[in-house]
C-alpha cells in the first residue's frame, strides 16, 4: 500500500499594497453651508404654501396656536407702542420745529408709526416671544423622535404642525398691527399736545392731509409677510436643531437672530418698492 500523499496547505493570498489611496466621497464646503440652508428655508417656504391648500386642515391646532401667540404678544406690544410713539412724537416734533414745520407734526408721526415701526414692533415681538417657543417645541419633538414617528405613519410634520403655527404667527401679526398702530398714534398724539405743547386741530389736520389709505394697506401687508417669516424661521430652525438638548437652544437664539435680519432686509425693500409705487398725497 501506498502512503498518502501529504496535502500542502494552502498558500496565504498575496497582499498587494495600493499604489494610491481611493478617494472618499468630498464633504461639502463651509462656505456653501450657508447657501444650503437658505435653500432648504426656502423649500421649507414653499412646502408650507402648498400645504395650506391639503386637507385635512388642522383646524383645532390652529385655534390653540392661535390663541398662545395672541396671550403671549398682546401685553408686550401695547406696552411697547406706547413709548415706541412717543419717542417718534417727540422727535418729530422737535425737528419740525427747528425747521418751522410744526403743522406738520401730526402727519409725519403717525405715518412713522404705521409704516414703520408697528410692523417692525409686532414682528420683533413675536419672533422673540412666539417664535422662540415656536422653535423649542418643535426641536424637542424633534431630538425625541416624535417627528421621524409621524413619518413612519405617514403623517406630514409640515402639515400637521408648522402649517398652524405659521399661518397663527400671521393672522395675530395682522390684527396686532392694527393694536400697535391705535396704541402707537394715541401715545403719540398725547406727547405731542401735553408735552411739546401742540394743537389737536392742527396735529388730527396734517395727518389727514398726508396720510391715505395705502399708508394702512402698506402696515397690514409688512406685518402679514413679517409674521410668515418669523413663523417658517422658527419652524425650520425648529426642525433641524444639532447636539441634543443643547442644540435646542442654540437654534432658539439663531431663529430670533436671522428673523430680525431678514426682517429689516425685508422692511427696506417693501418701503422701497411702495415709494416707487404709491405717489405722495397730492402729488
Amino acid at each position: 500500500m501506498t502512503a498518502p500523499l501529504p496535502v500542502r496547505p494552502p498558500e496565504p493570498p498575496a497582499t498587494t499594497v495600493p499604489l494610491h489611496k481611493a478617494p472618499g466621497p468630498r464633504r461639502p464646503s463651509r462656505l456653501l453651508a450657508p447657501l444650503r440652508q437658505t435653500g432648504q428655508l426656502f423649500a421649507l417656504a414653499l412646502a408650507v404654501a402648498r400645504a395650506v391648500f391639503k386637507r385635512p386642515f388642522q383646524f383645532r391646532e390652529f385655534i390653540e396656536q392661535f390663541w398662545f401667540v395672541a396671550s403671549v404678544t398682546i401685553l408686550p406690544a401695547a406696552l411697547v407702542s406706547i413709548p415706541f410713539g412717543a419717542v417718534i412724537a417727540l422727535q418729530v416734533g422737535s425737528l419740525t420745529e427747528q425747521l418751522g414745520a410744526q403743522s406738520f407734526t401730526g402727519g409725519a408721526s403717525v405715518l412713522a408709526v404705521i409704516q414703520q415701526a408697528s410692523p417692525l414692533i409686532v414682528a420683533l415681538l413675536i419672533a422673540g416671544a412666539a417664535g422662540s417657543a415656536i422653535c423649542a417645541d418643535l426641536g424637542s419633538r424633534k431630538i425625541r423622535e416624535e417627528l421621524d414617528a409621524m413619518e413612519v405613519m405617514g403623517v406630514s410634520p409640515v402639515q400637521r404642525l408648522v402649517v398652524p403655527r405659521v399661518l397663527a404667527t400671521m393672522g395675530v401679526a395682522v390684527l396686532l398691527n392694527g393694536l400697535v398702530s391705535v396704541v402707537g398714534t394715541l401715545g403719540g398724539y398725547f406727547f405731542n399736545v401735553i408735552m411739546q405743547g401742540g394743537t389737536p386741530g392742527a396735529y388730527l389736520a396734517s395727518f389727514s392731509a398726508l396720510a391715505q389709505l395705502p399708508d394702512l394697506y402698506i402696515g397690514e401687508l409688512k406685518a402679514l409677510i413679517f409674521g410668515f417669516i418669523a413663523g417658517i424661521v422658527a419652524a425650520y430652525r425648529g426642525l433641524n436643531p444639532r447636539g441634543g438638548p443643547k442644540g435646542v437652544g442654540d437654534a432658539v437664539n439663531q431663529s430670533v437672530v436671522i428673523t430680525f435680519m431678514l426682517l429689516f432686509a425685508v422692511n427696506m425693500v417693501l418701503t422701497a418698492i411702495y415709494l416707487q409705487i404709491v405717489p405722495p398725497k397730492g402729488g
